[in-house]
């Protein structure tokens, strides 16, 4: 009798003991797809099961997803201790599929901001803490295609990449752009130029008197900043006259204009002129452009019209095209009365003004400053003010004055494009640089970018890349070097070194000031490929997480994109010991250096999988 009791209490021990294990295994998959959620993870599991082909693209799963560990010592952390890498990264959940952290809007009501909406606040950056981050890797839309590639990127692109039809039927009547079967295709329109911007960028080199009607005059007109620039036609059709610009807008209620724009291969920027300076320094460029932004220029004191007045270059034009310009009711006769009194007190002219569009022109030197009424507003901005610093810095209400050299040479000294690109630029001398360190930098970075193409040869094709991003540009010698191929690039200067930028801007290139600490602003998915020069060392001596760095360079990489990363062998390191659960893939390493350069430096080439989820794969089938 004990022998059958004891055998009927361990079976009953037994199944209670399964019972349990289930019913704990149940709570841990709730529980856990619930944490999951609430960090943006989906529950959806990585490695090569996970993975399914998509025709020609699909670039393989993982060969070593074989479920072993690698070891490695993370840096930040003494040699020996407890490190694991993940093999995999959650994914984030679908809906977060075009998630900007420093710009979301939930962020913004879940941390309860209180912010000036009437100032535009909202549109501002505003990054989530770390412990708010979302540690997950940025899923395609469904349907998600390789891009088109330029220059027919230009004028067409997948509906699946940016499934957002709303705008074509907003500005129907503009021509902004159409719904084609699985793409939208952009006819080149504007609010204010119907009829194509093509047609448009003559008319104002034509009210210009700018030789055969090229907006470029010569080469003395190069760098653009668009306010308010929809889809980025405007910067679409300036680029075959050899002129970038740098076309911005926020994520505001015509969202996703942005994103189109960089789908389409056209620099572009997520910003506001809301209540901080725009990342870019003083005298960047010799245009600014409104075509109907919707902007309320005379708003605390003119203080978004004297931001434009900072950025522009001495003799730097602003074409403003808006009813104001041209409308003879009572309300725009009153607004264009108030504007034309507030730039003549900021010194700048009516260069021309026909039809629709007006065209502003600023001084070449201090002379006009000095000859206004003492108390005349907007008044200088005091001596100790530096125009130059942007990163966080609130606008003012002030007239920036030129430095004694400007006023003295009255202009920007600037050689005409694209001379200017290799031409050592006039403000050189504010960072104790020398001619001969400029001409050394830029051969330096000839040899570099020539040896980058020699690793990526034999995985591009003349058009593979358009989107560029150098995260630690320098004086843009990277760039520089790169003019000779149909390529654009978003140089990044780091907001606490040397504020090179100006340098980059005089050599006829864009960029924008930037820590990597935090999420940049742009959509995922946006750049071709990320050249990162030293951005780990800087990110380790800063006590970052690199982690973080990774998962924000993966969000902005497009699908079978390129990273290039130039830094410390222990920095190379690290990072190769995260492409498996990046899905990332090393296609070249160079570990040569020059010889009078950093010679500890190692080059890392890596190329991004293209990847979708179960979902994104059930409903593109």
């Amino acid at each position: 009798m004990r022998g059958r009791s004891d055998g009927g209490q361990k079976k009953r021990l037994i199944t209670s003991v399964c019972v349990f294990a289930l019913f704990l295994g149940f709570i841990y998959l709730y529980h856990g797809s619930i944490f999951g959620s609430s960090r943006g993870a989906s529950a959806l599991e990585y490695g090569s099961r996970s993975l399914r082909k998509l025709g020609s693209s699909y670039l393989g799963g993982d060969d070593d997803a074989d479920g072993k560990q690698e070891d490695s010592t993370k840096f930040g952390q003494e040699d020996g201790e407890d490190d694991i890498i993940p093999k995999s990264f959650p994914v984030c959940d679908d809906r977060h599929s075009e998630l900007i952290p420093c710009l979301d809007r939930n962020h913004i009501y879940q941390m309860r901001l209180k912010l000036d909406l009437s100032l535009m606040e909202h549109y501002e950056r505003h990054c989530p803490p770390p412990e708010r981050r979302y540690n997950c890797l940025i899923p395609p839309p469904a349907g998600y295609k390789i891009p088109v590639k330029w220059p027919t990127s230009r004028d067409e692109v997948w509906k699946a990449n940016i499934p957002h039809t709303h705008l074509a039927h907003e500005k129907s009547d503009q021509n902004w752009m159409v719904v084609k079967g699985e793409k939208i295709v952009f006819p080149g329109g504007g609010t204010h130029f119907h009829y194509g911007a093509g047609k448009y960028i003559a008319s104002i080199a034509n009210m210009l008197n700018f030789s055969h009607n090229n907006i470029n005059n010569e080469g003395r007109l190069r760098t653009v900043l668009d306010v308010g620039c929809g889809v980025a036609s405007f910067g679409a059709y300036l680029l075959k006259h050899d002129v970038i610009a740098m076309s911005l807008a926020p994520n505001d209620v015509h969202q996703n204009q942005i994103q189109f724009a960089l789908e389409r291969g056209i620099p572009a920027f997520l910003g506001v002129l809301g209540t901080k300076r725009l990342p870019y320094p003083s005298r960047s460029f010799e245009l600014a452009h409104c075509s109907r932004c919707r902007i309320d220029w005379l708003q605390r004191d003119g203080i978004l019209l004297l931001e434009l007045d900072r950025v522009l270059r001495p003799g730097g034009y602003f074409a403003y095209s808006s009813p104001e310009a041209y409308a003879q009711d009572e309300e725009d006769l009153k607004i264009w009365r108030e504007m034309s009194a507030l730039v003549g007190r900021m010194c700048w002219i009516v260069a021309a003004k026909r039809n629709q569009t007006v065209v502003w022109q600023k001084p070449l030197s201090n002379d006009c400053y000095m000859e206004r009424e003492p108390g005349t507003q907007p008044p200088l901005c005091r001596s100790d003010s530096d125009p130059d610093a942007v990163w966080g810095v609130q606008m003012e209400a002030c007239i920036t004055p030129y430095s004694d050299h400007d006023h003295k040479v009255q202009g920007s000294g600037l050689a005409p494009w694209p001379a200017r690109l290799s031409s050592a630029p006039p403000r050189l001398a504010d960072f104790g640089y020398s001619d001969d360190m400029f001409e050394k930098d830029t051969e330096m970075w000839r040899r570099r970018v020539e040896s980058y193409w020699n690793i990526l040869s034999p995985k591009i094709e003349s058009d593979t890349l358009r989107n560029l991003m150098d995260m630690k540009a320098s004086m843009g010698s990277f760039g520089a070097a790169l003019k000779g191929k149909d390529v654009w690039v978003m140089n990044v200067v780091p907001e606490d070194g040397p504020n090179t930028l100006k340098l980059i801007y005089d050599r006829g290139l864009i960029g924008t000031i930037h820590n990597w600490c935090e999420a940049f602003s742009t959509y995922p998915r946006t750049y071709d490929l990320l050249h990162a020069w030293t951005v780990f060392s800087d990110i380790e001596k800063k006590s970052c997480s690199a982690e973080d760095l990774l998962l924000e360079m993966d969000r902005i990489l497009r699908p079978t994109g390129f990273v290039i990363i130039r830094d410390k062998q222990s920095m190379v390191d690290f990072v190769k010991k995260y492409l498996t659960a990046l899905h990332w893939e090393a296609v070249g390493i160079d570990s040569t250096s020059d010889s009078d350069q950093d010679g500890d430096e190692v080059v890392l080439v890596i190329q991004k999988k293209l990847w979708l989820t179960s979902e994104s794969i059930r409903e593109a089938e």
